[in-house]
């Protein structure tokens, strides 16, 4: 039997509805999934790293970006995005998975290396750091058992739970034992993630201060952010998780 093994996927592909060929955007000469990859690469107790994406033509780059960082790249379909999960995860035996999505180039190693000891050492089927969001939009992260996926797969039928993947098990919590991780302060307020352009030159100001130097933490963010308060003025005003509210607008049966 195969060893299971510590897997990070990470979600991504070009066609975004709010910034097309976002995850490949330039930031200071490298594509933003760069970035991702690279943060991911500093948890040590992660045993590999695969970039999940489409089998459609426009990210076919995806791919040769993911073999050109050296990590494992699988394809699956463009709108069942827990369905490419599941396969992906099957495949390359995945367990536990830490789900990381594509446009976030601020995501924090030490976050994430923090999270995994933490479910490692409990007995959860899923914790995450976006139920009850105190952490920077941009930073989630969750970890759950492929059994727990196994059982989203086979369950979920609605279109919200097959594109956002965990949503039908934060939605069943009498089924899956949750844990909501929390930063002790609520930086909630805080965007970094990348949706619309002004999310993006906000990233790029970002790092453009903080070069050559890639690998930086949160609270190296929240520094900067202290010193040049205008910076927060870049994106205000964009709606925390706005596309998934359109998603659930817009629900219907699909399995």
């Amino acid at each position: 039997m195969n060893k299971k093994k510590i897997t990070v996927i990470i979600e991504a592909r070009t066609g975004s509805s709010r910034l097309p060929n976002k995850v490949i955007a330039e930031i200071e000469g490298k594509p933003m999934i760069f970035y991702v990859i690279d943060r991911i690469k500093q948890i040590k107790s992660v045993e590999q790293i695969i970039l999940a994406t489409t089998q459609e033509k426009n990210d076919k780059i995806l791919i040769e970006i993911a073999k050109q960082n050296s990590i494992g790249v699988f394809t699956g379909d463009s709108m069942d995005v827990l369905n490419r999960d599941y396969q992906c995860a099957l495949q390359n035996n995945a367990d536990p998975i830490i789900r990381i999505t594509g446009d976030c180039p601020l995501i924090d190693p030490d976050i994430v290396g923090e999270m995994l000891e933490f479910y490692l050492k409990n007995n959860y089927d899923y914790i995450s750091n976006r139920i009850n969001p105190k952490y920077p939009d941009g930073l989630d992260v969750e970890i759950y058992s492929f059994k727990t996926l196994q059982m989203v797969e086979q369950n979920a039928k609605w279109s919200s739970e097959r594109e956002l993947v965990t949503t039908y098990i934060t939605k069943n919590p009498k089924i899956f034992k949750i844990f909501s991780y929390e930063n002790q302060e609520d930086l909630s307020g805080h965007r970094w993630t990348v949706d619309e352009q002004n999310d993006l030159e906000f990233v790029r100001k970002i790092y453009s201060i903080m070069k050559p130097k890639t690998n930086f933490s949160m609270n190296e963010i929240i520094e900067i952010l202290v010193k040049n308060p205008e910076l927060l003025k870049i994106n205000l005003g964009i709606m925390r998780n706005e596309g998934h509210l359109k998603l659930h607008d817009n629900d219907k049966v699909v399995k």
